[in-house]
């Protein structure tokens, strides 16, 4: 399956999509230094394009031909850290949205942060997806039970063309622990030296500690990492006594993309690029471990059933050079398969497919009119599946 990154970053989301067995063909974003960085760490190419001009990104990326697209526009205008005000980085989430409807993907992925989900840039979006008949789960997740030893609550939006809303809910929390990670289990436990007791984390307001220990789950890894001040006062919520505040210095860049979850391997340091963007790409990043709970949950969805995704494309391809069909037709004739499976999810799609499903209950509730255009989308299958047994 081809997978195609927007806003790629410093490449978070794309690594744990990779670890997660989907092949991620390219990527894409604006920010130069984040693509020396991908560019450093993938085989694929991250190109340099302003996602803003939406005529242009689609022209972009349509020959690479996406059956799903991932991505996490900019989160600075609904963060808790940024100013909370929605202005043309916030329409970026829009922007992602036009992007996705004009290229069809059977799925896409969108990660924010969950102040996001409130904003009324996300419901011109989530507008869009509905009224090109994606199903959407959204869910907020906290990345320290997905594997990450972060306090780091992200938003997802996961669409799926045809599906129903909630399509992957029940897949993610079956799988979702109630057991969060600490620093120092994860260091332990991927046999990663780690040479501190607690470490300094610059606060957002000096009315809060400023420093943690490794057997708690970090708080978020921002995009900024200053040192302790020479006067920093003890706060009395702080992981060491007072006397023993000297001893206590920030982490180091590789240490943060390690809480980050991104491989011992990622390359960062050796790159010619400033300390403040490497700090910056780090905090900003999609923790690899989250981005791959995720993807794991999709392979899983996909596994389970519906149709495989090379299938898929073969069967597009048909509909389009035998039927004539157009990309809106195609993805209305896979949004009724999906409708039909949905009501038997266990039965193949062969002769006996639709007298059984005239059975179902579910499918007896529908309109004459839905009913007809689902056995018009299950007899195209079967066309198409006589079609290759009889040119195989």
């Amino acid at each position: 399956m081809a997978v195609v990154d927007l806003f790629c970053g410093c490449g978070g989301l794309s690594k744990g999509f990779e670890l997660a067995g989907f092949d991620i063909v390219a990527a894409f974003d604006c920010w130069q230094s984040a693509l020396t960085c991908y560019n450093a760490n993938f085989t694929h190419r991250a190109h340099y394009l302003d996602l803003g001009n939406v005529t242009e990104s689609v022209n972009q990326i349509t020959p690479f031909d996406p059956t799903m697209i991932i991505g996490g526009p900019p989160c600075q205008e609904f963060s808790n850290a940024g100013k909370r005000t929605e202005g043309p980085l916030a329409d970026l989430t829009y922007k992602y949205a036009q992007i996705i409807t004009t290229l069809h993907p059977q799925f896409f992925v969108m990660e924010n942060v969950p102040r996001a989900r409130k904003s009324n840039a996300y419901a011109k979006a989530r507008a869009l997806y509905k009224d090109h008949n994606y199903g959407l789960t959204e869910v907020v997740l906290d990345a320290s039970r997905c594997g990450v030893p972060q306090k780091r609550n992200r938003f997802f939006c996961i669409g799926s063309l045809g599906a129903p809303d909630n399509f992957l809910s029940e897949e993610i929390f079956t799988h979702y622990t109630g057991t969060p990670v600490s620093v120092n289990d994860y260091f332990t436990r991927n046999n990663i030296p780690l040479d501190i007791e607690a470490y300094y984390r610059h606060p957002t307001t000096y009315s809060r500690r400023a420093v943690f220990g490794i057997d708690e789950v970090a708080p978020t890894i921002r995009g900024v990492n200053r040192p302790k001040p020479a006067n920093y006062r003890h706060h009395v919520n702080d992981a060491v006594e007072e006397n023993n505040l000297q001893n206590v210095t920030h982490l180091s860049l590789r240490q943060r993309a390690t809480i980050q979850t991104f491989p011992q391997n990622y390359r960062f340091e050796d790159l010619q690029i400033t300390r403040g963007d490497l700090e910056q790409m780090v905090g900003n990043a999609v923790p690899v471990e989250l981005a791959r709970f995720v993807a794991n949950r999709l392979q899983d969805y996909i596994r389970a059933g519906g149709i495989a995704m090379d299938e898929r494309q073969a069967f597009s391809e048909w509909l389009r050079t035998q039927k004539g069909y157009t990309d809106r037709s195609i993805s209305d004739v896979f949004s009724r398969l999906h409708r039909a499976t949905a009501m038997l999810p266990n039965h193949e799609i062969n002769q006996y497919f639709i007298p059984d499903l005239e059975r179902s209950p579910d499918f007896q509730q529908l309109g004459v009119s839905i009913k007809s255009q689902i056995r018009k989308a299950i007899n195209l299958k079967l066309a198409y599946l006589e079609y290759i047994a009889v040119n195989n």
